[in-house]
């Protein structure tokens, strides 16, 4: 597949929870396959509905998050959360909470246009550091920050999804 056209980022609706929520364990598949345990991924798989709710709830109170979806010829292909940093040692940084496509659209520019789209809304609302917390063990995401600029700043905490797993911050600071 060449350059993708009718391509575009919208902001999550309530009326999107049911898609976004389908979208987002599709995503969780793909990425997360042989990372984290299967019988954790098959079980959001059979808890669409509730997962559905809970997105709209989110979509209703999204707290500080922005949450918006990619979107190629009018089907929902990807993810995007950010908002500002959570993390108490970085209170003036943007942090980028989910980046996902499917899978099929890996590989094809669509998440530097995402990533491109979320730094730029975190430059508009006054951030020019970066944060996005990342899986040890997931290598495809973590080449694809460090492409994008993002550094590995040494910090790790342990997290449990299925199992327990390291997550890691990258940073990326504009001058």
């Amino acid at each position: 597949m060449g350059d993708i056209v009718n391509f575009s980022i919208r902001e999550v609706m309530v009326e999107d929870a049911y898609e976004y929520a389908a979208c987002h364990i599709a995503c969780w598949r793909a990425a997360y396959n042989g990372i984290i345990p299967d019988d954790f991924l098959d079980k959001m798989a059979s808890e669409l509905d509730q997962r559905a709710e809970s997105c709209r709830q989110t979509i209703i109170s999204p707290g500080g998050y922005k949450q918006f979806y990619a979107e190629h010829d009018g089907k929902m292909v990807g993810r995007l959360i950010f908002s500002k940093s959570r993390d108490e040692d970085m209170p003036d940084a943007g942090e980028i909470g989910a980046i996902y496509l499917l899978e099929e659209y890996w590989g094809k520019g669509l998440g530097l246009r995402m990533m491109d789209f979320a730094i730029g809304m975190l430059k508009r609302d006054g951030h020019n550091k970066f944060i996005v917390w990342v899986l040890e063990e997931n290598h495809r995401a973590r080449r694809f920050y460090e492409k994008y600029g993002f550094s590995f700043d040494g910090t790790m905490k342990e997290i449990t999804i299925g199992k327990p797993l390291i997550e890691i911050r990258y940073v990326k600071t504009l001058v």
